[in-house]
């Protein structure tokens, strides 16, 4: 898989999730960082650091995201029997848009 097919994987996900269990964690750790309730919108202007390289925008150096909890499917195992895609749990950072900046 290619970086750019690997970042617009990432913002399809991003945006088109349904989970919302993650939205406590989202809200606490902006607001701590200053960011106005009113301009978190997670999906929209929250998203992981590949989802805002595939929508154009690069988070800057040094910024630091809050830490949220998702899951990633990965292929079956060669020698699983029953051939079924694994779900693994995994922690990643995701960036408001303050924090980033347009590609150049």
């Amino acid at each position: 898989m290619t970086n750019q097919q690997r970042q617009n994987e990432a913002l399809g996900r991003a945006r088109g999730g349904v989970s919302m269990g993650n939205y406590p964690a989202i809200f606490e750790g902006f607001l701590a960082k200053g960011v106005a309730e009113s301009d978190i919108l997670p999906r929209v202007n929250v998203l992981t650091f590949d989802a805002w390289k595939a929508a154009g925008r690069v988070v800057r150096k040094g910024e630091r995201g809050v830490r949220v909890n998702t899951v990633r499917t990965v292929p079956p195992k060669r020698d699983d029997p029953n051939g079924k895609p694994r779900r693994i749990p995994r922690c990643v950072s995701v960036f408001h848009i303050s924090q980033t900046e347009p590609l150049s």
